[in-house]
Parts: structure tokens; sequence; C-alpha cells
């Protein structure tokens, strides 16, 4: 069975995965994912209708989400999870159709009949059968039909979606939610079952993408500064400490400190892993002793650190690569993530976790201490936002770069290590994301007490750094565009896809964009990015930084 897929930057040939996902991802797991999405717009044609009749159904919007987070790069593997998200999906469309005839019935008005071509809902018991009605809604046909443009476009936006869903969902585990979110979600789901051709419309309607998105992440950053303060800065141990241990990774604060209560007492130490690396900096989990550092790097080295791991490994959101044997027992998932084969712990009671590390080793003795400094998010900098200014009107601070982005395995990627290396000694560095590991434990030094690398976080933490930015321009009474500050970007899935639509929404230009730029942008769209917002591939390191520098 073929399949094709090329919504991550990895994607094979820079065109798209035919055989066999980079990412693991099999033909049949692509092929029920593709039809998940179907499912959820058909849903959404009922759910946006009902809306505008004025009636809304939390459960509606919930599942939109979750099950669109679940088919992001790097989430969901398990064929098993996605039928039963397929069978949820059905009843939740009924739910959404029910909703929508009763808000008719109340206004006086006829329903709409809503085909749909594909009768998704149709063989949920046959796993064989869903695949193969899968193949029929994927990405291919829509190319073959509309064209790399318009197909393109399409994906983009739905890309972008994935990834605001992603958000979106993290804040709703939190309490934080906003009805303009799912509603943007589900009109312009609705939208796209119309199949729209016009470039100008499908690119205006991925930067209101980026718009909603910039909502979606304040409330993700309500519900985490909310619920477990402001991150502050925090020496992190980077080093193994003796005893048993568990490794947390993926992106869920939530289920962190569930396992950090959990573990209370019982002699376990837990580390963090990847992007869960600024939960250190939250003075609601730091304050958990047996919270003793992180473990290891960004995502893509999990497999060889996992395998050192002598401890259980806890998954909690996207990120997760397919399991050695040698640790597959050990490792569990919760949330949107899975793997086949894998234990997934889906009721908070983390205890097959803590029976799985109280068996492991652990650590025999004590590394070396080794830490490093995080959690500069914009709360911390804007605290000292008048010695920044003053360094920088006094000439001591030249410039400032955001290095950062998603990470991942394919070449190339040393770039991103390069040029944070060669940023002069006058500039300061941002970095947020898992780009960070490509340098965030080499001493880049201060400056006048300022350090010149500032960690602001995770991803999911893109709304601080533009915070600190929108800051920085009111501070110097400028445009963003007119600071000394430059975006150079890695970018790997959905997430960072809609992070940039943010970007732009915003209307920042001049961003560097690596270490490949999208498949599914044709050049036509590419074109068009180009001329208004002046995007570029990144290209050579001394090259790119000669003229960054020149041109501010």
């Amino acid at each position: 069975m073929s399949m094709f897929c090329y919504q991550c930057e990895q994607t094979a040939k820079g065109a798209g995965c035919t055989v066999l996902g980079v990412c693991g991802k099999e033909p049949t797991t692509a092929a029920l994912q593709d039809l998940l999405v179907y499912a959820i717009k058909d849903l959404s044609r009922y759910a946006n209708r009902a809306r505008q009749l004025g009636s809304v159904d939390k459960a509606v919007n919930v599942f939109t989400v979750k099950a669109l987070f679940s088919t992001l790069t790097n989430v969901d593997f398990d064929p098993a999870r996605f039928q039963a998200l397929l069978k949820e999906a059905a009843s939740i469309k009924e739910r959404a159709k029910s909703l929508y005839e009763a808000a008719c019935k109340r206004a006086g008005k006829k329903a709409e009949q809503l085909p749909c071509e594909v009768q998704w809902w149709t063989n949920l018991d046959d796993l064989d059968a869903l695949v193969k009605t899968g193949a029929l809604v994927g990405v291919q046909d829509k190319i073959n039909k509309l064209g790399p443009d318009v197909a393109g476009l399409q994906e983009l936006i739905v890309y972008g979606l994935k990834g605001l869903a992603a958000y979106a969902d993290h804040a709703q585990i939190l309490g934080k939610e906003d009805d303009a979110v799912y509603a943007f979600i589900h009109k312009t789901l609705d939208r796209l079952t119309q199949k729209p051709t016009d470039i100008g419309e499908l690119l205006q309607t991925a930067l209101a993408v980026g718009q909603i998105n910039l909502k979606a992440m304040e409330l993700l950053d309500a519900g985490n500064t909310g619920t477990y303060g402001h991150p502050e800065p925090t020496q992190v141990r980077i080093t193994s400490v003796k005893g048993k241990c568990i490794v947390v990774s993926g992106h869920d604060l939530k289920d962190l400190e569930e396992l950090l209560k959990q573990t209370q007492g019982k002699r376990i130490n837990v580390y963090t892993h990847g992007e869960m690396l600024p939960c250190n900096a939250y003075p609601g989990l730091k304050k958990y002793k047996h919270l003793v550092g992180n473990y290891g790097g960004a995502w893509q080295d999990q497999r060889n650190e996992f395998d050192a791991f002598p401890g259980a490994i806890l998954m909690t959101t996207n990120c997760i690569q397919k399991p050695k044997d040698s640790y597959k027992a050990r490792i569990f998932t919760s949330g949107v993530v899975g793997w086949a084969g894998v234990t997934h712990i889906s009721n908070g009671d983390f205890t097959p976790v803590i029976k799985a590390a109280l068996a492991a080793p652990g650590f025999t003795e004590d590394a070396p201490a080794k830490s490093i400094t995080i959690g500069f998010a914009r709360n911390t900098i804007m605290s000292v936002a008048g010695k920044v200014i003053d360094a920088v009107k006094a000439g001591k601070i030249r410039h400032f770069f955001l290095i950062g982005g998603c990470d991942g395995a394919k070449p190339g990627r040393n770039y991103f290590t390069e040029f944070a290396q060669k940023v002069p000694n006058d500039c300061v560095i941002l970095t947020l994301a898992c780009g960070k590991y490509r340098f965030n434990k080499l001493d880049f030094g201060d400056i006048d007490g300022i350090p010149r690398l500032l960690d602001c976080g995770q991803c999911n933490d893109a709304y601080s750094a533009i915070q600190i930015a929108v800051a920085l321009a009111g501070a110097f009474k400028c445009g963003v565009n007119d600071l000394p500050l430059s975006f150079v970007l890695s970018w790997y899935e959905q997430k960072a896809v809609v992070i940039l639509l943010t970007l732009l929404h915003l209307g920042i230009k001049n961003i560097k964009l690596g270490p490949s730029l999208p498949a599914f942008v044709s050049p036509a769209a590419l074109n068009v990015l180009v001329e208004k917002f002046n995007i570029a591939p990144v290209g050579s390191v001394d090259e790119d930084l000669t003229a960054i520098l020149a041109a501010k």
C-alpha cells in the first residue's frame, strides 16, 4: 500500500513520503489520519452552522482539537487508536448534526442537506475497510484534482490548524478556552469542504490561522502561568543523580505535575526531556524537590537516550519515535500520543510508570554536576527591560537574534549551531523550542550581567517571545521590523507552521527559515510570501549573518 504525506520538513526527498514516513508512520496510519481529518471537516460543517444559530456544544469543540492534534507529526502511530477516534467522530458528527437541526427548528429555518462524497462513517468496526476509505481522501488525490498550488495552500491551512489545535488542546486541559478559537476552526474547515481555489483567498485564510493562533497561545500562556506561576531564571542540572528514576518528555505540564504528586515520598527522581526542559523554571513545578533536572536533548535523539536511561519513560504529547525493544516495556504514553504495543495511561493514574521505575536499576551513582540556566520568559526579561534598553542605547548590545524552532534529524541543522556560535559578542540570542538543543549547552557569556543566551521556553511559549518583541518595539517607539532583531528559525512540524503564520500575520518580515522550505508550499505560493514578507531559506552562515547585520 502506498501513501503520500508532506506535512513535515523531513519529508522524503523534499517532496513527500510515499512508502513509509520518515517519522516512522506506516501507510495504514497515514490513511487513517487522512480519513480522520476528512471526518473532522465533515462534522465541522454542522458545528459551524449550529454556532451561527447560537448553538454550541463543548464536547464537539474539545473533540475537534483533540482529533486534529492526534494527526500532527510524531503524535499517534497506533491504528487502533485512530479507529477509536473515527468511531468517536461519527458520534460527534451526529451530535453536531442534531445540534444544528434543533437550532434550525427553533429559528424556523429549514436545515441544509449536507451530503458527503465519501461515507467515512461506514464500516467503523472494520479497520481494513477504513484504511481503504482513507486512501480515497489523501493529499495526492487533492493534488491530482486541484494542482499543487491550490492543494498546497489548502494543506498549509490544514497544517496550521493542526498546530493551532495543539495549543488549544493544551490550554483547554488547563481550563483556558475561548469560543472564538473553536468557531474559527469549524468555520475554516467548513470552508475547505467547499474546495476554495482562489490563491489570494487561501493565503489570507492562512494568515487568519496565524491571527487566531495568537489567541490560542495567549490562552495557553495564561493557563501555564496562572497554574504554575511565571518562569524564573533557574539553574537546571543536566547530569544524572543516583537513584530510581523517571524521565518525562513531550509538552504537557499537567501530566508532569500529576506524576510529581504521585511520586512524592517514593524515592524516585524525575527528569525532564526535550521540550519539557522549561518546566524546571516554573515555581509550581520546581517546588517538587524530586524534579532533579533534565536528561538528554531533543526528541530526535530519544531512541539512544531512552535506551541508556535506567528507569521508566513517559511521553506526554508529540515527539515520540518508534521505541526500541530494549525499552518498549518501560515507556508509557498519555494524552493524545500513542504507539501500538506501548501502554497508554488514559486516566491520570501513573502507577504503572512508578512500578516500572522501581523495577528498573536507576542510576547507580551521581554524575559530575553540570547545569544550564533557563527561565527567561517575557516576565523575567521585561523585569530588566530598562537595563536591556539602556545597553542597546549605549551600543553595548548591537543586535538580538531569535534562533530556535522545531528541531529534527535531517542533515543541515548544524547551520543553527554554527550561526549561534558566530553571533558577535555584542549580540544577544533569544531561543525557544527544541531547536535550542543545537547550542543551549554552550557558554555564551554575558553583556553587563545580561546573559547572551536567553532561553524563552517551549515552542508552546512562542507567545512569550512575541510579547518580548512587541514590548521592545513599544519601548523604542518603532515597529517590530525596525528593531535590531532578526528571526532565524528551524521548522519540523505543524506547530512550527502555525507559529510562522502568526509571525506573518503580525507583519514580521525577513525571516530566515530552514533547513529547507515546506514541500507543500509551491513555487507560486512561495513567491507571494517572498514578495510580501521577504521570507528566505537559510544559506551560508557567514553570508546570512553579514547580510542581517548590514541591513539593520
